[in-house]
Order: structure tokens, then sequence, then C-alpha cells
């Protein structure tokens, strides 16, 4: 049995990470405070999700070197320390642009070494034949983390402003950091012996596809995450995060009742559905003219998310040998974020110059390219 105390402590500090991360979400908010403009949110929010995609790496290679716990330990000091030096930026943005971009930076690289380091850890804890389920469950700390940071972020700032944000961030983290100190390294760990690159795992076909599946699939998350709020706005919706609620729900619930099921029939068969869902979701978008098409596109975009992110994981790291799993896991991940940043450039581009349903028909047909390419690879069935 994987529920152990292990698994839920890690779940927890995981829960935390993600929370004090997503207060950053507001964090625009505190550019333009300080005289920034649309151009100064890009870079700054940019340069994070970009730090955490160029070090992967690194982060890959220590978590496979040192041990998933050790390496979750550097990260979470990181996110514990980083939020406080935000406290010493005061004035006009201009005064401490660079400095403030190199906060930017390390901050990204701290949650880059958490995400792939606990989905690592947990990898190791999870038997091959419920990794979906394991993974999906897991996810589920994120998700929820995920969602209490911003709304936290945001009663803070109204009432204490940002310099009490920073060092709730900080407390956070904190207790993440706290929460997983006991826990004992994962039996597979700390590999002393020579093992293959970060890109040499990344030339094996498997990987390379699932690298590939993985950014299209971070495209997606990429339109659903960032344009979603706009494009209602437009079209005068009151009620935006009707969804975002129907996602989330949507995706805890996939995660908890789909896991098995998952893991029962395999992904090589779960995995399509779970695209085409995703891409259908974003698609609907097309046709966005109340609440009930933002439902409707929550709850699938949620289902197919609930799929794919456990999916996805479970394929690259079933039968990959432990003393790489770090890598695998760093490649999956650092893919996602990958196409999460790409996704936010190009679609910005294409809502600019085309409008929000164009942008959202590509999203779409990202997801349908990715299932075609699914299809196309070859995937075995994934439970033997």
């Amino acid at each position: 049995m994987f529920y152990t105390r292990s698994f839920f402590a890690m779940a927890l500090a995981n829960f935390l990470i993600l929370a004090s991360f997503s207060t950053f979400f507001l964090f625009p908010l505190f550019i333009l405070k300080h005289g920034g403009n649309d151009i100064d949110i890009g870079v700054f929010m940019g340069v994070f999700t970009l730090a955490s995609v160029v070090c992967r790496p690194w982060i890959s290679e220590m978590i496979d070197r040192i041990g998933r716990k050790k390496s979750y330990t550097v990260g979470s000091l990181k996110m514990s320390v980083v939020p406080l030096a935000y406290l010493f930026f005061q004035g006009d943005l201009s005064d401490f642009y660079f400095p403030l971009l190199c906060i930017r930076i390390v901050h990204g690289m701290g949650f880059a070494i958490c995400l792939t380091a606990a989905f690592t850890y947990i990898a190791d804890l999870v038997p091959a034949g419920r990794l979906n389920e394991g993974l999906g469950i897991f996810g589920v700390s994120g998700i929820v983390g995920t969602a209490i940071g911003p709304a936290t972020a945001e009663l803070v700032i109204e009432r204490f402003g940002f310099q009490t944000l920073f060092v709730a961030a900080c407390v956070m983290a904190t207790l993440a950091l706290l929460v997983h100190l006991p826990l004992a390294e994962t039996a597979a760990h700390g590999f002393r012996r020579s093992t293959p690159s970060f890109f040499a795992v990344l030339k094996d076909r498997k990987m390379a596809l699932i690298a590939i599946l993985s950014v299209l699939f971070g495209f997606g998350l990429a339109a659903s995450n960032g344009f979603v709020s706009p494009f209602a706005s437009e079209r005068q919706i009151v009620f935006v995060s009707l969804y975002y609620i129907a996602f989330s729900i949507s995706a805890v619930l996939t995660r908890f009742l789909g896991g098995r099921l998952a893991d029962r029939l395999g992904e090589d068969r779960i995995l399509p559905y779970a695209m085409i869902l995703t891409g259908i979701g974003l698609a609907s978008l097309v046709f966005l003219s109340g609440s009930l098409i933002l439902i409707v596109a929550g709850i699938l975009g949620g289902c197919g998310q609930g799929f794919l992110y456990p999916g996805l994981s479970a394929l690259a790291v079933r039968d990959g040998p432990s003393a790489i799993r770090g890598k695998i896991m760093g490649i999956f991940t650092g893919s996602v974020d990958a196409g999460v940043f790409a996704g936010s450039i190009i679609l910005g581009f294409i809502g600019q110059w085309a409008g929000f349903q164009t942008l959202f028909l590509f999203a779409g047909a990202a997801l349908l390219a990715a299932f075609v390419l699914f299809r196309c690879g070859g995937f075995n069935d994934s439970q033997g």
C-alpha cells in the first residue's frame, strides 16, 4: 500500500509549495504598483517559467545524484528564502529592474526543483501497476494549493499589502520545508555510478515523443490559464470563475475516480480520449456567449487534464530505470512548462492578430495534433 505517512507528508508539502507559488499569480499587481506596464509583466512572469525550464537538465541530474528528498530540501529552502527578498524592492520599478529579474530567476529554479523532486519521490513510492492513481491523487494537492494561493493573496493584499503577502509566501514554503524533513529518502536514490545525461535520455524515441506531447499539453494549459478570463470579460460574462471552478472540480474527480481505470486499461487507451476531451474543451470556447459554455468547457478541460497529467507522467516513468527517474520526470515536467511558456507568447500574438476565437481554435488544434502524434507514435500497451 503506497498511501503511507511519507505519501501524505509529501502531498502536504506539495500543497504548501504550490500555495506559496500561486500567491504570485497576483504579482503583476505589484509590478503595476511600482510603475511597470504590460510588457514588464510579461517579462517578469515569463522569466520565472523560462528559468524553471532552462535549469531542468541540471535539476534532473541533481535529483538522481544526491536523492529526491535532499533535492526537495534545496528547492524548498529557495522557496522559503526568496519571497523575503521581494521585501527590499521599494520605489520605482526602474530602480530595481535587474535585481528583481535575478530574484525571479532564482525563484523559478526553486519551484522547478520542488516540483520535479516531489513527483520523482512519489513515483519511487508508487508501484508500477498503480502509477496513474498514485501520481493523480498526489497531484490533487497541487491543484488545491494552486486554487487557494491566489484567493489568499487577494485577501492579504487588500487588507495588509504586498509586504505581508511576501511574508505569507515565505511561511507557507517554510512549513513545506519542515513537513518533509522527517521523511526518509526513497530506496532509489543517490546513484553514484555513471548514468546517461539528461539530453541522452531525451534522445530516446519514447522520451522524445512524450516531450513533444507534453509541450502540446502545456500549450493548451497556457490557453486555459491565461486567456479564458480576458475573453470572458470581452464577452461581458460576469462570473468568469465558473470556468475555473468547473475545471478544478472535474480534474479532481477524474483523478480520484479515473486513476485506477487508467491503470487497468493502460495509458495507450486512456490518453487519446483525454487529448480529444481537452482539445474539444478548448475549441468549444469559440462559441462562448454565456456561462453555460464556460461551465461545459471547464468540465471537459478539467476531465482531460485529470487524465493527461498523471497519464503522461506515468507513461514516461513506466519501465524506466530508477537511476534516471529524476531525468525522466524532469523531461516531462520541463516540457509541460516549456509548452506553457511558448503557448503564452504564441497564443498572445494570435489573439492580438486574429482574436480570441482563433486563439482557442488554435489551442484546441494543438491537442488534436497531440492525439494524431500519439496514434502515429507507436506506443504499445503500457500495461504489457
